[in-house]
């Protein structure tokens, strides 16, 4: 069933957002070689509780921390843990918040030091490809025309392998609402979109083919070749002409860019 959004409601998912945004970048302050995903972790834990907000990830389906931290292969669920991150990995951080009643979602690829052309480029094409599918997140258009436009940019154009088997969806008091939202598909199919509707848009686009399976830990999901794979999210509301979009990287690229340890020339 999918549940419109009134204007109040809008803004206080934009609110819960906007926090997840403020925590990214907070954990991107802190990202250098030696530091752990864990580390990472029980920041961003301790960032969104002192905000008067819980972790929407924590606990859910039984997930053990706060974020997803995907290094390298991982492409989405990734476990932080004590290992320490290196020059040239490259770390995908998923953040939800609950604050009054509502969620947030949204998420960000980072570059650590020096990194190959080839992932500059997959980074750039991913976090583009995000901004092609929220252009046809207005009200008349289907949930197949933004999955179309990720599809026909990652793949069609630039080869890459889009990941079938993990996709967006609607967003509210529940961490996870009606529709689905592909980042594959066929214009003017699926779910008609209408305004108030909430949903997170999060291509997940392999350097290599789009084989995914799930790692040991039930939880992080792998790319099957092994190559990398990158991750953006933004959380938007349907518009008449023009998508809201409720997240927003600013912070986050600000932060990004101050950081000596981190590769900001990709965009």
């Amino acid at each position: 069933m999918i549940i419109y959004k009134t204007k109040e409601e809008t803004e206080l998912i934009r609110e819960s957002c906007l926090l997840v945004n403020n925590t990214i970048a907070e954990i991107a302050k802190h990202l250098k070689p030696g530091v752990s995903t864990l580390q990472l972790n029980d920041l961003a834990e301790t960032y969104i509780q002192d905000h008067n907000a819980t972790p929407s990830f924590k606990n859910y389906h039984g997930f053990p921390f706060a974020c997803c931290m995907s290094v390298n292969d991982a492409v989405v669920h990734g476990y932080p843990t004590n290992k320490e991150l290196t020059d040239g990995d490259i770390l995908s951080v998923d953040v939800g918040t609950y604050k009054n009643g509502y969620h947030g979602d949204s998420a960000y690829t980072f570059a650590l030091g020096t990194i190959k052309d080839e992932i500059k480029k997959l980074m750039r094409i991913t976090k583009e490809s995000l901004y092609k599918g929220i252009e046809k997140a207005i009200a008349g258009n289907r949930v197949g025309d933004i999955a179309f436009a990720i599809q026909e940019y990652t793949e069609r154009q630039n080869g890459y392998g889009v990941v079938h088997e993990l996709v967006g969806h609607g967003l509210g008091k529940k961490l996870h609402e009606d529709p689905q939202v592909p980042n594959y598909g066929k214009r003017g199919s699926g779910t008609k979109l209408q305004e108030g509707l909430v949903i997170a848009i999060e291509p997940m686009i392999n350097l290599g083919k789009r084989y995914v399976y799930s790692d040991k830990d039930g939880w992080t999901v792998r790319t099957k070749d092994g190559k990398p794979s990158a991750h953006y999210e933004h959380t938007v509301c349907v518009q008449k002409d023009k998508a809201d979009i409720l997240s927003s990287f600013h912070a986050i690229e600000t932060a990004e860019k101050a950081n000596e340890h981190l590769c900001s020339d990709y965009y």
